[in-house]
């Protein structure tokens, strides 16, 4: 009996294991596409996170440390190592979330939050490859 317990840990350890080989021939990105809900308002909005910088929405700072997306000849995912904090009003910020975040599968690594969600949807490159030229 006490086996069958751990059946759904391992299974998850797996799928993290498998997701995070999957990652090691994606192509890096400098943007992170992200959607967020504000549950109180039912709102969602599409938004862009530039790598390394801040991006708030509502009273979470979000920053993209690296988005990853897999080339076109294999399966498609893309997946983020995003920060979030929470910056409330004469609050000490609070870090609610800090790890990876796969468009493919939202709940596998989800931001646990009272009044928002937030997943990632897409990698970009907004740079232009010949910008330095």
């Amino acid at each position: 009996m006490g086996g069958g317990q751990l059946r759904p840990v391992h299974l998850f350890l797996g799928v993290i294991i498998i997701l995070a080989f999957a990652t090691a021939n994606a192509e890096k990105f400098d943007t992170a596409v992200l959607q967020g809900l504000d549950k109180v308002t039912a709102r969602v909005s599409t938004f862009s996170a530039p790598i390394g910088q801040t991006v708030q929405f509502g009273t979470l700072e979000i920053i993209t440390r690296v988005c990853d997306k897999r080339p076109p000849e294999e399966p498609p995912e893309s997946a983020a190592f995003v920060d979030v904090s929470e910056a409330r009003l004469g609050e000490p910020t609070v870090s609610v979330f800090r790890g990876w975040m796969f468009a493919s599968s939202p709940a596998l690594s989800a931001m646990e939050h009272p009044v928002y969600d937030v997943w990632v949807l897409d990698c970009r490159n907004t740079r232009s490859p010949d910008a330095g030229n």
